[in-house]
């Protein structure tokens, strides 16, 4: 690691802030702190960079775009007079070209960036807080406000016979040296399907066990269809059960779980990959002794100006145990930032905050699924609208999709918006600016859209409120 970032003052040295926590979260805050010309401590322990770039959205993304890849070219025959066929040729230099990119970012994004802020001291250490102030290996950070962002870390499921078998987390089955014949994945969520795909389309057979359906933050029309596209894509998807035990065998593992009251079923495989969500990384960071509140997912509690249950300290990120995506990790960080130096004045908002899950077809969403508004008390109408009615997918030859909008049926304004379609990830951002800005179904119905895209789709989802557009020629309306 480079020089600027072994060591920073410490002892009687006074700062503004210290951030605990060197990912995105710490990073968004130290840099805004800085910008409004205070000295801050960005107190960072084990690999700078957090879990983003490290072992998360970076890593994973770029293996996920590789296993589309292989894909892409066998089913080229979607398009009559081609075909295509595409495998792995070689695992460790998939891996290394991965590794080579995240160690990449990891110095361009966070090392290098440090010496441009005169500012922001970096301390190498583990930090405590001891209900006084901060300690990094036992010596003081002299300190008046303190942000909490050491982010999280991923979760294991209460089954019997876990902590007995090998298992991989979404960090360890990215490093994988060789890839597994099969594999179990427990966790229906955003991580658990994705790594499904990528992996079956890297040449796994997966199958893929959870609780609950896919995805259940999406609506039930889209968490179907996606268990349908698995389906033909060869993925095993178990959806429904209980989780009984896991047990080590001599060909790997299995996974005993109930499918109907009273009847085991047995699935196994030569590995177990655990998907079933993060937790805050609070340990050892003398929370209690500090006085400092957790909520009852072991997160730091924040109201809504980021602020903790002791004066003068905040959370952000991940640690809080809400929204773990690291772009509101940023965000919060940005406004826990700006209200310990400027007076608290400044109130998260979610409200219209984008989620993306990167399958294939992606799912995107913004704002509230009909069940949540219909139990918010509005009086709801949807729109649902197949990809085969948008000419972008007609064009491709890939009708994998749907677009559902959710409206208040008194006021005609929209309250959600999700999206299942290749390009979904890149097309939600016009939703968060029509939730943002209270726009209604007719006005984005009448919104003029680049004809032969993805996001047109939410033209024909708006229009359909009101009218057949099947029985449009194209751009009308």
């Amino acid at each position: 690691m480079s020089n600027c970032c072994e060591s920073g003052p410490t002892g009687t040295d006074p700062y503004d802030l210290a951030v605990i926590g060197a990912g995105s979260a710490g990073f968004s805050a130290a840099i805004t702190a800085a910008g409004e010309g205070a000295r801050v401590a960005l107190i960072g322990h084990g690999t700078i960079g957090g879990t983003c770039v490290n072992v998360g959205c970076v890593p994973s993304k770029t293996m996920i775009r590789a296993a589309e890849a292989l894909h892409g070219a066998r089913v080229a025959s979607r398009f009559p007079g081609m075909a295509g066929e595409a495998h792995v040729t070689d695992w460790h230099r998939l891996i290394a070209a991965k590794d080579d990119l995240v160690s990449t970012m990891r110095q361009k994004k966070y090392v290098d960036l440090l010496p441009a802020y005169d500012g922001i001291s970096y301390v190498e250490g583990s930090a405590k807080l001891n209900g006084q102030g901060v300690m990094v290996n036992d010596a003081a950070v002299g300190v008046d406000k303190v942000i909490i962002a050491t982010g999280s870390s991923a979760a294991l499921p209460d089954i019997p016979g876990i902590s007995d078998i090998p298992y991989l987390t979404s960090t360890t089955a990215l490093e994988l040296t060789e890839l597994p014949r099969s594999l179990i994945i427990i966790g229906g969520g955003y991580v658990g399907c994705e790594l499904a795909q990528m992996f079956a389309r890297l040449g796994t057979n997966v199958t893929l066990a959870t609780r609950s359906r896919l995805v259940p933050e999406a609506e039930p029309e889209i968490s179907n269809a996606l268990a349908g596209y698995f389906r033909d894509e060869e993925i095993t998807v178990r959806t429904g059960l209980t989780y009984e035990r896991i047990d080590r065998t001599a060909a790997g593992v299995v996974l005993t779980v109930e499918v109907d009251v009273g009847r085991a079923d047995r699935i196994a495989g030569e590995k177990v990959l655990i998907a079933t969500g993060r937790s805050p990384n609070t340990a050892n960071l003398g929370l209690g002794e500090a006085g400092i509140d957790l909520t009852p997912n072991g997160g730091v509690s924040v109201d809504d100006r980021m602020r903790t249950s002791r004066s003068g300290v905040y959370g952000a990120g991940d640690v809080t145990g809400e929204d773990q995506f690291v772009y509101m990790a940023a965000y919060g960080a940005k406004l826990a930032a700006l209200n310990a130096l400027n007076g608290d004045s400044l109130v998260y908002d979610n409200a219209a905050m984008p989620w993306v899950v990167f399958t294939d077809p992606q799912i995107a969403g913004v704002g509230m699924s009909e069940a949540a508004a219909t139990s918010a008390g509005f009086e709801t109408k949807v729109s649902l609208v197949p990809l085969d009615q948008v000419p972008r997918a007609l064009a491709a030859r890939d009708t994998r999709g749907l677009i559902k909008l959710v409206a208040d049926a008194r006021s005609d304004r929209l309250l959600g918006a999700q999206i299942m379609a290749p390009e979904g990830g890149d097309s939600i951002q016009t939703m968060v600016l029509a939730l943002q800005h209270g726009m209604t179904a007719k006005a984005l119905g009448e919104t003029v859209f680049p004809y032969l895209t993805t996001v047109e789709g939410l033209k024909l989802a708006a229009q359909s409120f009101g009218k057949n557009v099947t029985k449009l020629s194209c751009c009308a309306g």
